[in-house]
């Protein structure tokens, strides 16, 4: 497992970033980041209409737990080496779930006098099953 510096001589592919834990999703948590993103979905804070639509409870904000993945992804690398973010949303979070966002270098390669790294990052619930699952590009100096 990688320490929180990002330096290309000390990364290799299979290098697995620290695991960031998050604590437990809970209503304060959903109500704050509607008022800071302004996404007033009641499927966040009106539990009857989450069932309503399919839910068993709550759901927590996609943007949320992608904001969870980009505190991971700038723990590990530092912004102004960060290329590209791609994520996709592949399963609801819900109130309650504790989330991680997990990483691991999937390919190196060499551009001119900078080392192109590759990294798959994933958020993951307690339970293992995947929220997010992404890649981003570092481009570090040799």
């Amino acid at each position: 497992m990688l320490n929180n510096t990002a330096n290309v001589h000390n990364l290799k592919v299979g290098d697995e970033w620290p695991v960031l834990r998050k604590k437990p999703i809970d209503e304060v948590q959903l109500v704050r980041y509607a008022g800071a993103s302004g996404d007033f979905n009641p499927l966040h804070y009106v539990e009857s209409l989450a069932q309503k639509a399919g839910f068993n409870k709550l759901i927590a904000q996609g943007m949320l737990v992608m904001g969870f993945v980009g505190q991971a992804v700038s723990g590990w690398i530092p912004n102004k080496f960060l290329r590209r973010l791609r994520v996709r949303f592949v399963n609801v979070t819900y109130l309650g779930d504790t989330i991680s966002v997990v990483g691991k270098i999937i390919e190196m390669r060499e551009e001119g006098q900078e080392v192109v790294v590759t990294s798959e990052v994933k958020a993951i619930d307690q339970n293992g099953e995947e929220k997010i699952t992404g890649l981003f590009e570092a481009v570090l100096l040799k």
